[in-house]
């Protein structure tokens, strides 16, 4: 199946859902309205190796800390994850290289049962070349067979001198060129930014790491000027969300940023840029079912979680995909 082919719901407060395919996106957009898309690149960041005590183990690397370290993830062969690693243990990787866990993450008085670890990864000649050779992409146990490094490539993946994300920033995936080309044709503009996820695996209970993230002088302008015409600014994914926001003053309005974000939408931080949302269909943890009610408000959420379940729509990074677009105005009323 193209990407494009996956199905789309289109949730839109004070009208019925629609079902469409994913290919339909112009259509549900409205001329001056900006798609604001994630360039960030996928790393190859799954490469596997063994415990000190020989017992087999997959380590993820999430990406780099603020530290100059490496934050990194161990999961089982069968992909349950690792929650009896210890400070100062040492993983055996492919050619003669070793990740040594320093510090539980993001909490380093954290003395047990961390599932993440900040980890010193000396690699000669760098970290990405490595993984280019040792490394795949991280897979979980619900995608069958292993997909090849381009399927976890968004059609705007840029490749760049940083390390890129450790997950395909998911909600891009079923852009195809003919897709972004009816954007144009419908008058709908399209603008980037970059945030390079970590492993998006969380608990019920942790909230979103902090992540690297760069809202570029030209996006920043496109976003205030849709904005300040009536057009709709639509994220593609949580990550996009996450960036304009960051990048956003109390009024909305957007300046060129970069750096390391801990923003956390929900309730007690609401939106202010975004007016719309592509994603896709998740399992409904705290933390990211939070950012999508931010966005369009719980109940528009709730009917869109219910008529996918309802009608079937596949989940996780390579299934359907949903646009939620609340009733902005409303909206507008209480920011």
């Amino acid at each position: 199946m193209a990407r494009d082919e996956v199905r789309l719901l289109v949730a839109a407060d004070g009208a019925p859902l629609r079902h469409l395919r994913f290919r339909d996106l112009p259509s549900a957009l409205r001329p001056g309205d900006l798609v604001v898309v994630n360039t960030s690149d996928t790393e190859p960041a799954a490469v596997d190796g063994h415990r000190d005590d020989g017992r087999r183990v997959t380590l993820h690397v999430s990406g780099p800390a603020p530290d100059g370290l490496h934050v990194v993830e161990l999961r089982t062969p069968d992909g349950r994850r690792v929650t009896d690693a210890v400070a100062g243990e040492t993983v055996l990787l492919p050619a003669g290289v070793a990740a040594t866990l320093l510090t539980a993450h993001p909490d380093p008085h954290v003395v047990a049962g961390s599932r993440l670890w900040r980890a010193r990864i000396p690699v000669a000649g760098g970290l990405r070349g490595w993984l280019a050779a040792a490394g795949r992409p991280i897979r979980y146990a619900y995608v069958r067979g292993a997909w090849p490094l381009a399927d976890y490539r968004t059609v705007f993946a840029r490749a760049e001198a940083e390390f890129g994300s450790a997950e395909m920033p998911s909600a891009g995936r079923p852009f195809t060129p003919a897709v972004l080309a009816g954007l144009h044709a419908a008058g709908v503009g399209v603008a980037e930014v970059v945030l390079h996820t970590g492993v998006s695996s969380l608990e019920a209970d942790e909230l979103p790491l902090r992540e690297r993230f760069r809202v570029p002088p030209a996006t920043a302008a496109a976003v205030n000027a849709t904005r300040q015409a009536g057009g709709r600014v639509v994220a593609v994914g949580t990550t996009v969300t996450r960036a304009l926001e960051t990048a956003a003053d109390k009024d909305g309005q957007v300046t060129a940023r970069a750096g390391w974000t801990h923003l956390v939408l929900g309730p007690d931080h609401p939106v202010r840029v975004v007016d719309g949302l592509v994603t896709g269909w998740h399992q409904p943890e705290a933390s990211h079912l939070l950012l999508l009610e931010a966005v369009a408000g719980a109940e528009l959420v709730g009917r869109a979680y219910a008529a996918a379940l309802a009608e079937r729509y596949l989940w996780h990074e390579f299934g359907d995909s949903c646009l939620l677009l609340p009733d902005v105005a409303a909206r507008n009323v209480t920011r």
